[in-house]
């Protein structure tokens, strides 16, 4: 696990691409007990350590997260979220199929919690996002995104559903293959302090499949 930000209030990490955020059925290691046991090995801390989980990314997604340390960090980050002052940039490489420079997309989301997936439904909570092509190869192209609302599968359903779907989404991408990993990384994080309210941004850059353009298409 890679520490990229840390104070007595937050730890901001790298998330392990295909590791959940907080403990699931499959009772796989995740994140939330890592980062708990980092804290406690390096500060000594005796008994259980307290982390707020603030915001969460999907268990096969990468790049940068944080965790509150104090539940009055985790509150007023928490707030940040509800009042949209908590700003997420992602990176993702999608089929290109015509896709413009650059757009807004919103739609009704529509989560069935049975299945654990999302559609586009009027009934659903509204969505919003901006994206921009970096870069196209053959039918592929790189965009950066940044969440307007943070609604669970958003990137990966908004996409899919104007048939732009994310590489290798094994849910919501009929062509992907068994074993591609799903082309989504968290690239920037930014918020303000939880005490001392400076606006600070966190950056996990990406350097590895499949966001190599190249390498994908090999």
């Amino acid at each position: 696990m890679k520490v990229l930000y840390e104070d007595n209030h937050l730890l901001v990490v790298e998330k392990i691409p295909n590791v959940p955020m907080q403990e699931d059925s499959s009772k796989d290691e995740d994140m939330l007990n890592m980062a708990k046991q980092y804290v406690k090995e390096k500060y000594g801390k005796p008994g259980n350590v307290y982390l707020g989980l603030v915001h969460r990314l999907d268990r096969p997604v990468g790049g940068v997260c944080v965790f509150a340390r104090t539940s009055k960090a985790a509150s007023r980050l928490s707030k940040q979220i509800q009042d949209g002052d908590f700003h997420k940039e992602y990176l993702a490489v999608v089929y290109d199929n015509g896709l413009k420079e650059k757009g807004r997309f919103t739609d009704k989301l529509l989560k069935d919690h049975k299945t654990n997936t999302v559609r586009v439904d009027p009934k659903g909570k509204n969505a919003e996002l901006d994206y921009e092509v970096l870069k196209r190869k053959d039918n592929l192209a790189l965009v950066k995104i940044n969440l307007l609302t943070g609604r669970s599968h958003q990137i990966r359903v908004q996409f899919a559903s104007r048939n732009h779907p994310l590489w290798g989404d094994q849910r919501y991408n009929k062509d992907s293959k068994a074993g591609q990993q799903l082309a989504l990384w968290s690239h920037s994080l930014t918020l303000k302090h939880p005490v001392s309210g400076e606006l600070m941004t966190f950056t996990s850059d990406i350097h590895r499949y499949p966001f190599d353009m190249q390498e994908v298409e090999k």
